[in-house]
């Protein structure tokens, strides 16, 4: 039983060099140590945004509601709640957002908060700078140009 476990854990490692010095035995085992996290990862489910073929892998059954607005916002608000989902852009403008059934009341929350921001954002009252900038350029033409004042040589002193 113990050596079953051992022999299980064991890593067969073979390099052909002529002379195994540390460096090649380090490159060695930092090759193997990606190799291992590489199949780690790869046998991990995904979380945050993905494609929805990859949210239909994780076997659960998933939710939709349609999505108006920039998905851009929306990824800065699921971020923060921590929900696996995809968005499928239906047409311009409109788009589909896929979810987990089982974090619906995560969706709700973060969708509740997305659509705050998307109101708040349209009711705010800032200016564009670009607008802001237009505005200070006609108030410029609109003020009358400053008078030219002649310049007068002063009289040379003699004792300089």
């Amino acid at each position: 039983m113990i050596d079953e476990d051992v022999s299980r854990r064991t890593i067969a490692l073979s390099i052909r060099t002529g002379k195994l010095t540390a460096r090649a035995l380090a490159y060695a085992l930092q090759a193997a140590g990606r190799k291992i996290q590489k199949e780690r990862r790869a046998h991990q489910t995904p979380h945050g945004r993905q494609s929805v073929k990859k949210l239909m892998a994780h076997g659960a059954a998933t939710n939709s509601i349609e999505l108006t607005g920039a998905p851009k916002d929306f990824d800065r608000v699921a971020r923060r709640w921590g929900v696996d989902y995809a968005i499928k852009r239906v047409e311009k403008g409109k788009y589909l957002l896929f979810f987990k059934a089982k974090q619906a009341n995560a969706i709700t929350g973060c969708f509740s908060e997305y659509s705050r921001r998307v109101l708040n954002k349209a009711k705010s009252d800032r200016v564009p700078i670009r607008e802001q900038l237009k505005r200070a350029a006609a108030e410029i033409l609109r003020q009358p140009a400053p008078q030219k004042k002649d310049r007068v040589k002063e009289a040379a002193h003699e004792d300089r």
